[in-house]
């Protein structure tokens, strides 16, 4: 993004209740000129997009094909943290920020996180402020890709530059189909995932919109009109 640019001798500006025409400003102060670039890089931040489903709904594969086929939407996961090991090629910075236990703990009890998850004991998950920050400030529109819960407190942090998107299966019945179709998982583990469905499905009304993916290629196009009706907003 490059630097805005405004005239040295006056400045110039459209006042659309002068019949159309152009009023010169004096030579502008540096306040002036200090506030009108903090507006243009404002207008020019980035927004967040938040998906969240129940396990087997499409959100992965929405997701995926929305940042794979329409790059001119910017979208950009964001860069989470997490206590894990780096597996195979994973480089520090890039696929996660990999932290210690004690400094995630650390960083929680500085509020630093805008969401995070212990998944096992000692196994955190989590998005930093500053990462969020960072990436918006370059204009990049920010993707996650959460639970319901996770969802729901991001876009009460970040309001109207935040859409929270629900995909949702047409019913259980057809989750348990797709689940089982999947053949990932044991029935045990298949009835578990249902049963945290049914509880995550009653967050749906929470969200700005709620997709329902009884077929995929509908809701491809719901999902991309959605998000370029929020983006060019």
């Amino acid at each position: 993004m490059e630097m805005p640019y405004f005239p040295v001798g006056r400045l110039v500006l459209w006042n659309p209740l002068a019949a159309g025409r152009v009023v010169f400003l004096p030579r502008p102060t540096f306040d002036v000129y200090i506030l009108l670039t903090k507006i243009f890089f404002f207008m020019n931040k980035g927004k967040l997009l938040i998906f969240s489903a129940p396990s087997g709904s499409g959100k992965s594969t929405l997701v995926q094909w929305l940042m794979a086929e329409h790059p001119e939407l910017n979208l950009h996961f964001s860069i989470s943290c997490t206590t894990r090991q780096p597996r195979g090629t994973e480089r520090d910075g890039v696929e996660y920020f990999f932290l210690t236990p004690e400094s995630f703990r650390e960083r929680i009890q500085r509020d630093e996180f805008v969401e995070y998850e212990e998944v096992y004991k000692d196994k955190y998950y989590g998005t930093l402020k500053s990462q969020v920050t960072s990436q918006t400030d370059r204009g990049e529109n920010v993707v996650f890709d959460v639970d319901v819960k996770g969802g729901c407190n991001i876009k009460s942090q970040y309001g109207d530059r935040a859409l929270s998107v629900f995909i949702q299966p047409p019913s259980l019945d057809e989750l348990r189909r797709r689940l089982v179709g999947r053949a990932t998982d044991s029935p045990e583990v298949i009835e578990q995932r249902l049963a945290k469905a049914g509880y995550e499905m009653t967050f749906a009304p929470q969200f700005d919109v709620v997709i329902v993916n009884d077929n995929l290629e509908k809701a491809k196009e719901e999902t991309l009109k959605t998000v370029r009706d929020f983006l060019n907003s």
